[in-house]
């Protein structure tokens, strides 16, 4: 029976994926775990290898073109075997391809494929089938939730995470009723001679989403301090200059704000947390996910376990991570399961600003340029201070005001004395 190549779900966001290159070609022969083709998700680029042995017969979508989850790409056929005839009744997919390691190491194992098939599908009431993901269905079942009294805003209608989660709050349609209205969109102006019209990417329309409902149904609060980051900055100055002897690699601000923004995470838990309708969960381990910019948008890369990790081991790593960030080379699993993020604008002159929380988290953290101006000393004199705004973004529904400001005078105190951090 033809085993029919179906586009995977590579990322947790990805709704479509573009077809970058064919490392197969028509009439090939193909083993198990041989790499298929290149996919460019919204996140990075990744292989696909083969689950199946058979010979290449058919290639559905040519290099280049964008592939919705779950549509055919190609068909193998064991050797001797011939296509099914055309109009024939064909059969049920069976071949899927997995995220596998690149060269270089740049690509997610095979040993964990993300699945292929079809939108599943889940029994509701009344005998009703409705169309959901694998996790919408866990969720569902875990919260008692009805996956037929859902309306799915994923590829076909299908149910997924959103879906179930925003049942709680409210914040999803119920397929039985009339569904409500989406606010109106304002159009933008038409194009014109000379004008470009430029595609979203698959990255830049997952931003879109994801910031959109963000905005929408998260409740942002913000705070914000001014620190005195004249220590720092020689603590700084001191290792780097042992660093560079040593023929190590240089601390940047940005390594000395993460270690921070991660201790005093450590010490004020409840901002390490998220909302899930019912409860909110506080997680044991902090996943700091950092904000890189890349050419198509912005990436989130995550330190895992980073409260167990040095000052120089936080360096090290986001130093990997943002290379390879750049290049659409990281793992799926190197970019999802933040839990606080940090955006840093100082490098781009940003004095300050307030960032827009990457859901399901509950705070972001803002980081401006260091300026030096003027302040008054413990003395009364005017001198010469080196400054640094912080922003805080918060779901209020998670963290309230007063623990978004203890937050950030533990994060004040530690920056103001580097040296804490060091111990």
């Amino acid at each position: 029976m033809p085993a029919y190549i179906e586009m995977p779900k590579l990322s947790d966001t990805m709704t479509e994926g573009t077809l970058v290159k064919w490392r197969k070609q028509k009439g090939d022969k193909v083993a198990s775990g041989d790499i298929l083709a290149e996919v460019e998700t919204d996140k990075a680029t990744m292989e696909m290898e083969s689950f199946d042995d058979g010979v290449l017969t058919e290639i559905y979508v040519p290099e280049g073109q964008k592939v919705a989850i779950g549509q055919r790409i190609a068909m193998l056929l064991a050797p001797g075997e011939s296509a099914p005839a055309a109009g024939a009744a064909a059969p049920a997919p069976k071949a899927k391809a997995s995220p596998a390691p690149a060269t270089g190491g740049a690509h997610a194992p095979a040993a964990a494929p993300a699945p292929a098939h079809a939108p599943a599908a889940s029994s509701g009431n009344g005998g009703e089938r409705a169309k959901a993901s694998p996790l919408a269905k866990k969720i569902a079942a875990e919260k008692g939730i009805q996956l037929s009294t859902l309306t799915g805003s994923g590829p076909g209608g299908r149910i997924i995470q959103r879906d179930v989660l925003g049942a709680q709050t409210g914040a999803t349609t119920p397929r039985a009723g009339v569904p409500a209205p989406a606010p109106a969109a304002v159009p933008a102006a038409p194009a014109g001679k000379g004008d470009e019209k430029i595609p979203l990417s698959g990255m830049r329309r997952a931003i879109a989403e994801r910031l959109l409902a963000s905005k929408t149904q998260i409740p942002h609060f913000y705070l914000s301090i001014e620190v005195d980051a004249g220590e720092l900055m020689r603590i700084r100055s001191e290792i780097n200059a042992d660093s560079e002897k040593a023929g190590l690699p240089k601390l940047t601000v940005n390594d000395f704000i993460l270690k921070a923004a991660i201790t005093a995470a450590a010490r004020n838990p409840k901002v390490n947390a998220s909302f899930a309708g019912d409860s909110i969960i506080q997680y044991a381990s902090i996943n700091m996910a950092v904000a890189v910019a890349v050419d198509d948008g912005l990436v989130t890369p995550v330190i895992r376990d980073a409260q167990k990790k040095s000052l120089r081991e936080i360096s090290e790593t986001v130093k990997d991570m943002a290379t390879r960030a750049r290049s659409k080379k990281l793992k799926p699993e190197e970019y999802q399961g933040g839990t606080l993020t940090v955006s840093n604008l100082g490098s781009y002159g940003i004095e300050s600003f307030s960032a827009i929380i990457n859901p399901p988290q509950a705070l972001i953290l803002s980081i401006g340029a260091i300026v030096k101006k003027p302040v008054v000393n413990a003395q009364n004199q005017i001198v010469v201070g080196q400054r640094m705004s912080i922003g805080l973004s918060a779901d209020h529904r998670v963290v309230d005001g007063a623990i978004g400001a203890e937050y950030l005078a533990e994060l004040r105190r530690l920056i103001e004395n580097p040296a804490l951090m060091l111990i």
